[in-house]
């Protein structure tokens, strides 16, 4: 079955793209997320910040556009988008902001996209997933981060019950 791609025509920096979903999931395919700060936009199962999508895929320096720029072009290709929560002690005054539907839901379920990969893990969000934890050590150090945890997520429900075969 053909995937369905979404074009636009954009104008990024006073330079006009005109950028295609399928070319999103393409070039981010082989592409390591950045740490999110705040906002990020999901490719695949992966969330990259708005910022790095848009300057992989045109060549145009992020300090030419702003992030909600690219934010927006991104939704409207169809991708979803969301905010990181801020991570406070205190009760936030004001009308609260309904997070995105991945935010709310369980650690766990969170996590079952990456059955089988190796996650860093901060402020209950997951940083980053790799193969192996060396390389996961090593897009940690090389990003500056530092996870709460680090660990493989189980292939499957028999696995993470411990009564899986070795």
């Amino acid at each position: 079955m053909a995937e369905i791609s979404t074009a636009r025509e954009v104008k990024i920096a006073g330079h006009p793209f005109v950028l295609r979903s399928s070319d999103v999931v393409r070039a981010m395919r082989r592409v390591d997320p950045e740490p999110i700060t705040s906002h990020y936009v999901v490719v695949g199962t992966r969330r990259f910040p708005p910022k790095q999508i848009i300057s992989a895929l045109t060549g145009v320096d992020r300090a030419d556009f702003t992030t909600h720029h690219a934010r927006r072009t991104l939704i409207r290709l169809g991708f979803s988008a969301g905010r990181r929560p801020a991570r406070t002690t205190s009760i936030a005054s004001g009308p609260s902001r309904r997070q995105p539907a991945m935010d709310s839901l369980p650690l766990a379920d969170r996590l079952r996209p990456f059955a089988g990969s190796w996650v860093a893990i901060r402020d209950d969000d997951v940083l980053h997933s790799t193969e192996s934890p060396q390389e996961l050590v090593a897009w940690l150090n090389r990003h500056g981060q530092k996870a709460d945890s680090m660990f493989r997520v189980p292939g499957d429900e028999l696995s993470a019950t411990g009564l899986a075969p070795l």
